[in-house]
C-alpha cells in the first residue's frame, strides 16, 4: 500500500507498506540513503515479508515521491533540515507501527538513512526493539569543514542551489580504490546492471543543494556527540553491516569506530559484520542472498515466539 502522511508542519511524506501473507512476527521500517528513494528497497521488502516481517518505508524530504509531491530534490528545509527529517521518521514510524503494535519494531537504515537512524535512537530508542545500520560511517573533522563551506555557499549562492562543489568533495574520491571503474557510481556496487539502474533512475544520483549539505553535516556533528550517543538505551541490540570496500565506512574502519562509540556508551549488544570485497550497497551485490541470511539469522536470535 502506498499513501502520503501529513507531518506536523503540514508537509506530506510518501510511504509504502508491504505485509507478509501469513502471520507477522515483526515490523521493519526502512530508511533509505541519500539521492535515492524507498522504491529501491521493494525487492528486499518482499524477502522480509516471506520471512514473516511487515515492512514499511518512506521517501525522505527532498527525495523520491515526497519531493515530487511537495518539495525539491536534494533540499530538506529552510533551516534545521536534518532535525526535521528525523522528526518525519519518528512521526511516520509512530503512525505506521500502530498497525503492528503487538510485534517488535526494527529500524533498518542505509547510508544517510543509517545516520538518521542513529539520531532517531538517541531521541526515541525506548520505542525501538532492534536496529540494523547498513553502510554507515564515522563522523570526522572533514564533516565540520564541510559544514563551514556549505554555510558559506548557501549564503553566497542560495540555499536551494545545487552544490556541485560539495557533491564532488563528498563523493569524488570514492571511486579511487576501484581503478577500472566504468562510471562515477562504481563505488556503490560491483554489479554493472545495478549501477546502470541507479544511473537511469530519475530519483537517483541528483546533486543536492547547498542547504542540504548544511543540514546534513550539522546533523552528523550532533549525532556524533558522546552526550547524545549516551542517550541510547543500553539494552538495544544493534547490527552494523557493510562491505569491506565501502568508502562511506572507510573500508570497515569507520564502521568499527561507530561500534566502539556505542560500546563506550554502555550498549551491551553491538555486532559488526563486514562482507568481504563488497562495496556500499550490499543489498544489491552479487552475494545479496548471503546478506539477507545474515540479517535474518541475526533477527532470529531474538525471536521469542
Amino acid at each position: 500500500m502506498e499513501r502520503y502522511l501529513e507531518m506536523s508542519d503540514g508537509q506530506f511524506v510518501f510511504t509504502r507498506t508491504l505485509r507478509p501473507s501469513d502471520s507477522c512476527i515483526g515490523h521493519i521500517h526502512i530508511l533509505h540513503g541519500m539521492a535515492e528513494h524507498s522504491g529501491r528497497y521493494v525487492k528486499f521488502a518482499h524477502v522480509l515479508n516471506a520471512a514473516g516481517y511487515a515492512v514499511t518505508m518512506h521517501d525522505h524530504r527532498g527525495h523520491g515521491e515526497t519531493a515530487a509531491y511537495n518539495g525539491t530534490l536534494g533540499f530538506f528545509a529552510e533551516d534545521n533540515g536534518f532535525d526535521r527529517v528525523v522528526e518525519d521518521a519518528h512521526e511516520v514510524v509512530t503512525t505506521l507501527h500502530a498497525q503492528f503494535a503487538d510485534v517488535p519494531l526494527i529500524l533498518f537504515g542505509h547510508s544517510m538513512g543509517s545516520f538518521i537512524t542513529r539520531r532517531f535512537i538517541q531521541l526515541y530508542s525506548d520505542n525501538v526493539e532492534y536496529v540494523i545500520l547498513c553502510g554507515t560511517g564515522n563522523v570526522t573533522a572533514l564533516h565540520s569543514m564541510g559544514n563551514l563551506v556549505a554555510k558559506a555557499l548557501a549564503k553566497q549562492l542560495g540555499k536551494e542551489t545545487e552544490s556541485k562543489l560539495l557533491n564532488k568533495l563528498s563523493f569524488g574520491s570514492f571511486n579511487k580504490q576501484f581503478p577500472n571503474s566504468k562510471t562515477e557510481y562504481d563505488w556503490l556496487c560491483s554489479v554493472d546492471d545495478e549501477v546502470q539502474q541507479y544511473m537511469e533512475d530519475p530519483y537517483c544520483g541528483f546533486i543536492p543543494t547547498n542547504q542540504f549539505f548544511v543540514d546534513l553535516t550539522t546533523g552528523f556533528m550532533a549525532l556524533n556527540s558522546k552526550k547524545e550517543i549516551a542517550k541510547v538505551k543500553k539494552d538495544l541490540p544493534i547490527l552494523l553491516i557493510s562491505g569491506s570496500k565501502d568508502p562511506v565506512g572507510d573500508q570497515g574502519r569507520g564502521v568499527y569506530t561507530v561500534a566502539e562509540q556505542f560500546a563506550a556508551a554502555g550498549l551491551q549488544d553491538v555486532t559488526v559484520y563486514l562482507f568481504e570485497d563488497k562495496r556500499h550497497e550490499i543489498l544489491n551485490e552479487d552475494n545479496q542472498e548471503a546478506v539477507y541470511q545474515v540479517l535474518l539469522r541475526w533477527l532470529e536470535k531474538y525471536d521469542t515466539r
